[in-house]
């Protein structure tokens, strides 16, 4: 499931917004590995990757965003990060 690479919210019926989260996979062509996280701003975290910003990441700039799910809480979006991981970044995106 695409989504674009923005901030992910909604409005509730009072006005307030709720904030989802998202769980996010990139990819490095210089490393030739994939990467997942999860996060509420998914611009921000991915320019923090692409900058340096993250011990991890820093030897794979650039980073592609290649998939992105959305979850309506943390919980989810760890729940999520936890089965890719577990199942591996390149057999769930092969079998979901």
């Amino acid at each position: 499931m695409w989504r674009s690479p923005v901030s992910v919210s909604r409005q509730r019926r009072d006005g307030r917004y709720i904030m989802s989260y998202v769980v996010y996979i990139l990819y490095s062509e210089a490393l030739d590995k994939y990467y997942v996280g999860q996060t509420k701003d998914i611009v921000k975290r991915l320019a923090i990757h692409n900058q340096g910003g993250k011990k991890y990441t820093t030897k794979g700039i650039p980073w592609k965003l290649i998939e992105t799910y959305i979850c309506p809480n943390r919980s989810e979006a760890v729940r999520l990060e936890r089965k890719i991981k577990k199942r591996g970044i390149v057999r769930y995106l092969q079998n979901g």
